[in-house]
């Protein structure tokens, strides 16, 4: 029992010298100032705006809508390299975000009568807007696809819808 206590006193002890050594051990020294900014352009001088940068060019067939929906006029399956080229930059733009889901929405002019032949034509187009998104880096599980088939405007448009953003669709789906 004296050897117990003998022993906590001369951990009291040490942990109490220690205490009185630790202030100026802890602390830092403060960092010094940052420097003064540096002047952008002398004063009293007119400030000259600069030009916007170039909007990309995008390839015939392929336009941006006001609600950030990119629309395609695609007839069949192939897609012309300037196209492909346009939505493999489109795809590293979109993987870059850091979430969300891509919705490709397909559709297609005829046959008007055959709505399993529209529908799967539709398909084959998603599919392969979907494979250009994909060189671009964008990974596949988050790319969605809607083949809408052949709805009453009968166009033949690729739909690429970037996250958050509502199908111009919506309507003509709903009157089918």
């Amino acid at each position: 029992m004296r050897r117990r206590a003998l022993l906590i006193g001369l951990l009291l002890v040490g942990l109490g010298a220690r205490a009185q050594e630790a202030p100026e051990a802890l602390l830092p020294e403060p960092a010094p100032a940052p420097p003064a900014p540096a002047a952008l352009a002398p004063t009293g001088a007119p400030i000259v705006p600069q030009p916007a940068p170039p909007q990309p060019t995008l390839p015939a067939g392929m336009e941006t809508m006001a609600d950030g929906v990119v629309r395609i006029a695609l007839r069949g399956e192939a897609i012309d390299p300037p196209l492909a080229e346009a939505l493999r930059q489109m795809g590293g733009r979109l993987a870059a975000l850091p979430a969300g889901r891509v919705t490709v929405e397909a559709q297609v002019a005829g046959p008007a009568n055959d709505v399993s032949m529209a529908r799967r034509a539709s398909l084959a187009r998603a599919q392969a807007v979907k494979a250009a998104l994909m060189v671009g880096g964008l990974d596949a599980t988050r790319i969605d696809l809607r083949p809408l088939g052949r709805l009453p405007a009968g166009v033949d448009a690729v739909d690429i819808l970037p996250p958050g953003v509502a199908s111009p669709n919506t309507e003509a789906r709903s009157g089918q």
